[in-house]
């Protein structure tokens, strides 16, 4: 009997899939090394070994958090690239796979050919705070407002480039407002002039917000999650409100990522393991603890979520350099 040489390929690719899954299996032989580029204690340090301690036991070797800070986390990056191994990983939060080939000079990795992405971890929303004393009480109020006094309203963030930064910049674009940026280099500071009254507004942590708000000292006009979140489930989603599109959304997010190159299966197995620790109701309600909600998918929708991030911000800073 002659074999068409179709089933013959297809012979071929199910053996090579075949010894994928049973590499995948055998897989890890050894420790296995996360780098995280921010230093102990960080938010994304401290999500990393949320996920680290649990597939430990998952993947039966130790998995150990290298944290590498700097350059607002491509270090990190840069040194798992250089491991070039299928034993070294990396945690890292959305700037450095999305803004930072804009922002940091002679970076050393391509996003697009030097990354694999594995999982996204877990995003967190920001909320558009103002002092209790300003007077509106809504989104729509603060876009009004901010109409009728072009560049006179100032927001603060923590830094040029930052995450609250572009938020805000995002905002302004899309609700034709001009504000005054006053950056700062921490969300204290940021907080603690909005309560003094220094500054009208900035966009921060819910967590950072919640306990102004409960004190009457800060208001919150809305949440920047596409949907309404499980971190502020009462707070108005800012999409659709106030001239924003419909399809608004800007998050933090983390996520756990490979060097170019490594083999599927490993990835897949990967996915498989974080998925499932993200699916364990501990693991959740830690995260929304500190901030956070859980994400598990696929590392294809990963690679779409950093596509578009990378459209989205670079746009924005586009945007902030023709003004400048």
């Amino acid at each position: 009997m002659t074999v068409s040489p179709f089933r013959s390929l297809m012979a071929v690719a199910l053996v090579a899939l075949s010894a994928g899954a049973a590499a995948a299996q055998d897989w890890p032989t050894g420790p296995v090394r996360v780098v995280v580029g921010f230093p102990a204690g960080s938010s994304p340090d401290t999500l990393a070994r949320l996920i680290t301690q649990p597939l430990t036991q998952r993947l039966g070797q130790p998995v150990i958090v290298d944290n590498k800070p700097g350059a607002g986390g491509a270090i990190g990056v840069q040194q798992m690239l250089v491991a070039g191994n299928d034993h070294t990983f990396g945690v890292t939060i959305n700037g450095p796979l999305t803004t930072s080939q804009r922002m940091v000079d002679d970076l050393g990795y391509d996003t697009a050919t030097d990354i694999a992405p594995v999982a996204l971890i877990a995003t967190s929303p920001l909320v558009l705070g103002v002092g209790a004393g300003m007077e509106v009480d809504d989104l729509a109020g603060f876009v009004e407002l901010a109409k009728s006094r072009p560049g006179d309203l100032t927001y603060g963030s923590v830094g040029q480039g930052s995450g609250a930064h572009l938020t805000a910049e995002l905002f302004s674009g899309a609700t034709g407002i001009e504000m005054l940026h006053i950056p700062f280099t921490s969300y204290a500071e940021v907080t603690t002039s909005i309560l003094g009254g220094e500054i009208d507004a900035g966009f921060m942590a819910h967590s950072a917000a919640l306990p102004h708000v409960e004190a009457g000292t800060m208001k919150v006009l809305g949440i920047t999650s596409a949907e309404p979140s499980a971190l502020a489930p009462d707070l108005p989603v800012m999409a659709g409100q106030a001239g924003l599109p419909a399809d608004f959304r800007a998050e933090l997010w983390n996520a756990f990522i490979a060097p170019a190159g490594t083999d599927p299966a490993i990835i897949e197995r990967l996915n498989t393991e974080i998925n499932a620790i993200l699916a364990d109701p501990a693991v959740t309600a830690q995260l929304l603890a500190m901030g956070w909600q859980a994400q598990p998918g696929t590392p294809a929708e990963l690679a779409d979520r950093i596509a578009a991030d990378t459209e989205l911000w670079g746009a924005v800073i586009d945007r902030i350099e023709a003004q400048e």
